[in-house]
């Protein structure tokens, strides 16, 4: 059977999938990839259906010697160098690594997490129908672990077809993060709305797959900061007693008892995700309607990516391929909607 064995890895390196879903109610939060829209590309690139468990890295790569046969792989997320033995796997492409050679991931040089994905996804057991790591649940992963140094992963199946890469690139809005009011934005008074959404904010120190707190003014409450404690999407914005907003994400509870203000639509979720500490960003707000748009152009977009796959080295060269303006949108709140080249969303 194919392996990666694993030489090394950052902390905060897991496998995720799409999330573990159904069992909220019975308070086992879904995990799952902070990047869908990576873990989606990046299996699309090695031949699996978008949601099948990758690894998962948070802005530390990690190496890997292939074992037993070949494996296909690619990756996607932030910016960082995918090589096979040294040499250099073009952006948004899949290569294949034969036994004894190694992959390296590098570390993240804009953005937060990465995705590998390899051919026909890892041999794990599933934890209640998910392969994903949920550290505070002790749930899914290698053995209910996170990835480190000394495993071995087993690859589920062997290369088949071409090696791909995109054509079409991803896109993303670009600009302030779109949210939905609510659930519970009678909580605030109608400056503390204003204040959401017409000031900066950055994310703090405080980020990591369970949340983002974010630094800046302080969001009035008008009916007191707390609440019966209710189920939590991904993306809420819940405000404690404080004023700081807290942003919760992948491995967030389920349930909360702090005023949620508002949502950021999952469309903008991937590229929420990516923004490191320091980094500053807008809120807007929007409707029910124009928030599911976003979402049918979210599928819509990955859609175009799918089509647009290609056999690797025929139908785009690479220096058209690095000429194209692929994540700049993804990983800068304030920059064009393109995604930048250096990156293998």
């Amino acid at each position: 059977m194919t392996h990666l064995l694993v030489r090394d890895c950052g902390a905060g390196t897991s496998i995720q999938d799409a999330g573990r879903f159904g069992y909220q109610r019975y308070g086992v939060g879904p995990a799952g990839a902070m990047d869908r829209v990576a873990l989606a590309i990046a299996n699309m690139l090695v031949g699996n259906v978008p949601g099948t468990g990758a690894i998962e890295f948070t802005v530390m790569g990690g190496s890997f010697e292939v074992e037993g046969g070949p494996v296909r792989l690619a990756l996607a997320g932030a910016a960082a160098d995918l090589k096979i033995d040294g040499e250099p796997v073009p952006p948004l492409s899949s290569a294949t690594a034969s036994p004894g050679q190694i992959v390296t991931v590098g570390p993240a040089r804009l953005g937060a997490f990465m995705m590998l994905a390899v051919s026909g996804g890892f041999d794990l057991k599933p934890d209640l129908g998910s392969q994903s790591f949920h550290l505070r649940a002790g749930l899914g992963g290698v053995g209910r672990a996170p990835v480190k140094a000394g495993q071995k992963l087993p690859v589920a199946g062997a290369p088949g077809g071409p090696e791909l890469t995109v054509t079409v690139p991803p896109r993303v809005h670009a600009g302030a993060y779109r949210v939905v009011l609510g659930p519970q934005d009678d909580y605030f008074s109608e400056a503390g709305i204003a204040t959401l959404t017409g000031e900066t904010y950055a994310v703090s120190a405080q980020a990591d797959r369970m949340g983002y707190r974010l630094s800046g003014p302080k969001i009035a409450h008008s009916k007191g900061f707390n609440i019966v404690s209710d189920g939590i999407a991904m993306g809420a914005i819940q405000v404690p007693g404080s004023g700081e907003p807290i942003v919760l994400l992948a491995d967030r509870g389920t349930t909360g008892g702090y005023p949620k203000i508002a949502t950021i639509i999952s469309a903008d979720l991937p590229r929420f995700v990516q923004q490191r500490p320091g980094s500053e960003l807008r809120f807007t707000v929007i409707t029910r309607d124009q928030a599911i748009a976003a979402a049918r152009d979210q599928a819509a977009m990955l859609a175009a990516v799918a089509g647009g796959l290609k056999p690797a080295g025929g139908g785009l060269d690479a220096e058209r391929l690095l000429s194209l303006n692929l994540v700049d949108g993804w990983i800068d709140a304030h920059g064009a909607a393109p995604m930048p080249h250096d990156t293998d969303l």
